[in-house]
Order: structure tokens, then C-alpha cells, then sequence
């Protein structure tokens, strides 16, 4: 039977809605599993793909400005670099240890916690004041945990340390990979190890977080790196996925209409010359929750619904190039807590702030030195609502009271990240597995993004991958009646 014949099936057509990193993996996936033959299509509202992994030139030195590193003790990340062949590039952060400001001064990152739940109370010590140390010393006094399968990591943790631990220790942690406040954050969805520990039965939460602990290196090997990023920047891994997906991509088009046809999908969206049709026999919608809860609404109202409970947190980067030779210290990065304030009494505009140039050898280049500070937190706009030279302003003059650094830069740049963040809080796991459910019942349709199952390069690239292995399942499922592919 000849391609021309009228009566051959014609090669399946999926669209996919979001054209970041989870997005794109879904693509790039879909066309390993679907062939050469496919039509792949992904619709993306910017101008630019990649979502909140972006870069920029600064002082001559590419920087990224959105996520800088994946997690490396999940495989997602190295595999899908490796199967992209960039292998090669994967470079690791220097020995440089961080620090965090607690208790009006900067300490090392102290050891053998868990997202800052801390499982050795003379390890965080020096974090903490004498009423403090007292009150984490003395929780095998309180009985077991009053464990329910989940709670705010805050509310937790203050039950059983006290304040100090939560607002020095955990709330900096978690707000450095959230932009969120532990109060409001849940344990199941955002330190998941504390509670399976909890749920194997731990006495105390000192104990669910020793059991929590990675396993430590065997004797005379050097410990496993805990993050990893690309030479050329991490901003590289999704133009990678897109090339890969060899997949039609539309940029400036937002979907305005999503609904199911006799024959599979139409997705309508806009566009620089006005509205546009898709017709496909499957979609992917890789979205930030309020745009799963806009275009689900006929289709999967359930899965709208909980969507709508998937709260968002803003913030912003302002990354700087100083002189090269410009003293930088040895720490790579300070987190704060906060309820942390300035020697002279006014809070930080930062919550955090990365040392490139230390952290990350291959950015300690010879035409500048780069640093990035991070700003915002979920319900706190303040600081977000300022102009980019007035943040600027106040991200130096913070920098200057936590690191000495009293330098005029040679360049800066503002990255904001408007709902860049969503908030794992209690029952967040609940929220997506009802997601999840109602978009299955629903033939030919998947989603995908940080929405879900982690907000880290390795979860979204999962997600991408399970949404592109239910469209091929769904297709193969079409052959397999002898039904047309589409419409």
C-alpha cells in the first residue's frame, strides 16, 4: 500500500500545550515513541521557549536566570542529557560550602538535616539561641508524633522544636526551592522522605529525619554531587528537547479554546495573524495551573476544579556582573529567613543569594564575576512591585550588608517569574491525584508540568515523559481498532 493511497491510515497528530521544559520533554518523547511519521505540534504563548529556564548575557558571561541546576540524585535529568548527547557538558558545583543568615548572622549550612529539619541537635547549634537548643533537646519529652499523614512542614515542626528551627532553619530552605513560607507548605508533598518516615512509624520527628537522611558514601568514596547544570548554561536543555522532537513549534500562540471532536481534538489558539486551528488526535496540556483550570473547564471539569486549588508564588531574579578580581568570599551562596532583618534593623529584600562565580567553576571566567539574588516569596508583593532599578538598588545594598560586596557592577539584569512557582500545600498530593484522575477518563488528553509531581528539571521531564507514554498508548489504542488517526 503506497503513501499516496487514500485508504492508508494517516500518521497520528498531537499537539502539546506549553512549550517549557515539560512541554518540550513531552514532545521530544512523543517523537521516540510515535516515529519519524507523527505530526507534533507545540503551542507556546511567549515569544522564546524554555519557561522558567532562561538566559542571559551578563558582563560576557552566560548566566542563567531562571532554574540553574538539577537535582542529581534523580536520574531524569543526566538520562535525558545523555540521550540529547550532551553528556559531555554536565558539569557539578565546587566544594564551596553555603550558608545561611539565622539569628542576625551568617553560619555554614549545617549538616545532617532534611530540608532543614535537622536529625542531630549539636549540628544545628550554633543556628540556634540557648532557649532554642532547649526546646529541640527536649522533644523526646513530648511522646510520639501526632502524625495525621500530613501537616505544614511549619506547624510541624514548631510543635515539635519550637520557632527557631522553623524560622531559621526550615522556612529558609524551603522558600529557597518554593518561594514559599514552611507554615503554609506540606510535608507529604515538599520533604516526602520525612513522611514516609513518619508513616513507617519514626517516634520523633528527630528520628524521621535521621531515617530520612541519603545514606551516607562508603568509606574512602567521595559523596555523590547533589546538583548538576550544563556547561552552556541550563537554559540549553530545552531548545536540545525541541530540536530532538523535531516537532512543529508555534511561538506568541495562547491557546484560547480546547474541545473534543468526532474525531479526536481542536485546539484553538491565537496568534500574530489572528486565531489558528489544530486538529489532532491527542493533546498535551503542559501548563502552570491556572491555565490547566482555563482550558479544562468543559472538557475535564473535575480536573479544573483541582487545579484551582494549586496556589502560585511570584519572584524575581537580579543577576549582577562585577569586576573580575572582585572579592566574593568562599561561601557560594547565603539563604535568610524570613523574619531575618539588616544590621541596621531593615528586612531583606533577598531571600536568598547564589555566589556563581564560586559555586559553579566554569562561570569564574576571566571578563566578569556573576552573582544571583533571589526575590519573593508566596503572599509577600512588596519587594516584586518595585521597578527594576529600584530592586536592583535594594538587592545591593542588601549584598553589601551580607557579603561586603560594595561594588558598582558592570551590568545588571532583572528576570521576573510572575506565578513561576506553584505551592505544594497539605493535600497536595490529594489535589493532583484528582487531577490526574478526571484527566484520564478523558481519551487522547494528558498533562504535564511542575503543577504536578515536583517543581525540579527531573520531576517535569517525568511528567512530560508519563503524558507522552498516555498519548502514544491512547494512539496505539486507535490502530489497534482500526480507527482513523484524527479526523
Amino acid at each position: 500500500m503506497s503513501s499516496a493511497d487514500p485508504a492508508a491510515p494517516r500518521p497520528p497528530r498531537v499537539v502539546v500545550v506549553g512549550g517549557g521544559v515539560s512541554g518540550l520533554a513531552a514532545a521530544h518523547r512523543l517523537r521516540t515513541l510515535l516515529g519519524d511519521a507523527a505530526s507534533i505540534t507545540v503551542l507556546e504563548s511567549a515569544r522564546v521557549l524554555g519557561g522558567k529556564l532562561a538566559a542571559v548575557d551578563l558582563g560576557g558571561v552566560r548566566v542563567d536566570v531562571g532554574a540553574e541546576a538539577f537535582l542529581a540524585r534523580r536520574p531524569e535529568a543526566a538520562a535525558r542529557l545523555t540521550e540529547l548527547g550532551l553528556a559531555d557538558d554536565i558539569v557539578h558545583p565546587s566544594a564551596a560550602s553555603s550558608g545561611i543568615r539565622a539569628g542576625g548572622a551568617t553560619h555554614a549550612m549545617p549538616r545532617r538535616t532534611v530540608m532543614g529539619v535537622p536529625a542531630d541537635p549539636p549540628a544545628v547549634a550554633d543556628l540556634l539561641s540557648p532557649a532554642g537548643r532547649a526546646a529541640l533537646e527536649a522533644e523526646d519529652a513530648l511522646g510520639p508524633v501526632a502524625w495525621d499523614g500530613d501537616d505544614t512542614v511549619g506547624g510541624l515542626v514548631r510543635a515539635r522544636f519550637g520557632d527557631e528551627v522553623a524560622e531559621r532553619l526550615v522556612d529558609p530552605l524551603l522558600g529557597g526551592v518554593y518561594s514559599g513560607r514552611a507554615d503554609a507548605l506540606g510535608v507529604r508533598a515538599t520533604v516526602p522522605a520525612l513522611a514516609d518516615a513518619l508513616d513507617r512509624g519514626a517516634p520523633t520527628l528527630r528520628a524521621a529525619a535521621a531515617e530520612a537522611l541519603p545514606a551516607a558514601p562508603l568509606e574512602g568514596t567521595a559523596p555523590a554531587p547533589v546538583f548538576g547544570t550544563l556547561r552552556t548554561g541550563l537554559a540549553d536543555l530545552p531548545p536540545a528537547l525541541a530540536v530532538a522532537a523535531r516537532a512543529e513549534v508555534r511561538v506568541a500562540r495562547t491557546v484560547t479554546g480546547l474541545a473534543r471532536t468526532d474525531g479526536g481534538w481542536r485546539v484553538t489558539a491565537s496568534g500574530p495573524s489572528g486565531e489558528e486551528v489544530h486538529d489532532a488526535d491527542a493533546v498535551v496540556l503542559a501548563l502552570p495551573a491556572p491555565g490547566l483550570r482555563r482550558l479544562l473547564g468543559d472538557v475535564a471539569p473535575g480536573a479544573a476544579r483541582a487545579a484551582a486549588g494549586i496556589d502560585l508564588a511570584s519572584s524575581a531574579v537580579v543577576a549582577l556582573a562585577v569586576p573580575p578580581g572582585t572579592d566574593l568570599g568562599e561561601r557560594s551562596g547565603v539563604l535568610l529567613g524570613s523574619g531575618e532583618h539588616r544590621p541596621d534593623g531593615a528586612p531583606w529584600t533577598i531571600k536568598a543569594v547564589t555566589v556563581s562565580s564560586v559555586k559553579w567553576p566554569h562561570l569564574a571566567a576571566d571578563d566578569a564575576l556573576v552573582l544571583r539574588a533571589s526575590v519573593g516569596r508566596f503572599g509577600d508583593t512588596v519587594a516584586l512591585n518595585r521597578d527594576d532599578d529600584d530592586l536592583v538598588s535594594a538587592v545591593r545594598a542588601d549584598l553589601a550588608a551580607l557579603l561586603g560586596l560594595d561594588v558598582e557592577p558592570v551590568e545588571t539584569v532583572v528576570a521576573r517569574w510572575g506565578g513561576g512557582l506553584p505551592q505544594y500545600g497539605v493535600g497536595h498530593d490529594q489535589t493532583v491525584a484528582d487531577l490526574e484522575r478526571a484527566v484520564a477518563a478523558v481519551p487522547g488528553l494528558a498533562v504535564a508540568g511542575a503543577a504536578l509531581h515536583g517543581v525540579g528539571v527531573p520531576a517535569c521531564l517525568a511528567t512530560g515523559d508519563a503524558a507522552a507514554e498516555r498519548v502514544a498508548a491512547h494512539v496505539a489504542s486507535l490502530a489497534a481498532r482500526g480507527e482513523p488517526s484524527g479526523g
